[in-house]
C-alpha cells in the first residue's frame, strides 16, 4: 500500500472513523497483520471552526495547505481531506501540495452512479448545502442534481453536526428530527437516495434507519481511496 497522507480533526470524531474503516478496509483486502500505512495531520478544530463561521476561507486554505506539505514532507504519496465542507479548498491544497487529493465528492458520485439513483439528499454543514464546491462538482462533473432542505431544517442538521456529533453527543432526539427531514423531503420531493454529506452524520444514522438508499461518504471515501493505493 501506499503511504496516504490524511488531513483530519475536522473533527477527530469522524477521523477516528476514517482511521478505523481504512484499516478495516486493509486487513480485508490484504489479510493477516496487514493495517494502514498512513500519516495522519490532526487540526484543532475549535481553531479551524473559527475561521470557517467568521468567513475567513483563505486563512483556512493556507493552513490545510501547511498541512499537506508536511504530510508530504513525511513521505505521504496521496492526500484525503477527511471532512466535507473542507474540500471546499480541495482543488487548491492538490495544486500546492503536487500529490493526488483523494475527493470525497468523486467517490459519492461513483456511489451514487452504481446504485443508479436520480435524486440525491444533501445533508451537511450548511457551507455545504449552500454553497457551490460540493454540490457544483457533482453537477459539473458528474452530471448529479442534489436536493437540499429549507433554510429551517438546513439549520438544524447545521446545529446538530456542530453542537452534537462533532463534539460526540449522540441523540434520539437528533436523529428523530434527521428522519423527520429526510421524510418530509421523500413526500415533497421525491427523493430516492440520501448523502450523508457531513463525515459526522454516519455516527448518527445508517442506512438501516431508512427504506431509501444512504450513502455515508465517510466509508465510501475510505474505500475510493483504498481502490486507488493498494
Amino acid at each position: 500500500m501506499k503511504k496516504l497522507g490524511i488531513i483530519g480533526g475536522m473533527s477527530w470524531e469522524s477521523t477516528a472513523t476514517y482511521y478505523n474503516s481504512l484499516n478495516q478496509g486493509v486487513r480485508a483486502r490484504l489479510g493477516g497483520l496487514h493495517s494502514a500505512n498512513l500519516l495522519l495531520h490532526s487540526f484543532d478544530f475549535a481553531e479551524i471552526e473559527a475561521l470557517q463561521t467568521s468567513g475567513r476561507w483563505d486563512e483556512a486554505t493556507q493552513e490545510m495547505i501547511k498541512a499537506g506539505l508536511s504530510l508530504k514532507a513525511g513521505g505521504a504519496e496521496a492526500l484525503m481531506i477527511a471532512t466535507n465542507t473542507m474540500h471546499k479548498m480541495a482543488d487548491e491544497v492538490e495544486a500546492a501540495v503536487q500529490l493526488p487529493l483523494f475527493h470525497i465528492a468523486d467517490a459519492t458520485a461513483k456511489a451514487i452512479h452504481a446504485e443508479k439513483t436520480a435524486k440525491p439528499l444533501l445533508l451537511a454543514t450548511n457551507f455545504t448545502m449552500t454553497q457551490d464546491f460540493y454540490k457544483g462538482r457533482l453537477r459539473d462533473q458528474h452530471n448529479i442534481q442534489v436536493l437540499i432542505p429549507d433554510e429551517e431544517d438546513r439549520a438544524l442538521i447545521h446545529n446538530v453536526i456542530y453542537h452534537e456529533l462533532c463534539q460526540g453527543v449522540i441523540t434520539t432526539k437528533s436523529k428523530d428530527s434527521y428522519l423527520k427531514i429526510i421524510d418530509k423531503m421523500i413526500a415533497e420531493s421525491q427523493i430516492d437516495s440520501v448523502i450523508f454529506g457531513c463525515t459526522e452524520i454516519g455516527l448518527l444514522l445508517s442506512q438501516n434507519d431508512m427504506d431509501i438508499v444512504a450513502f455515508d461518504t465517510t466509508k465510501i471515501h475510505c474505500e475510493y481511496a483504498l481502490d486507488r493505493l493498494i
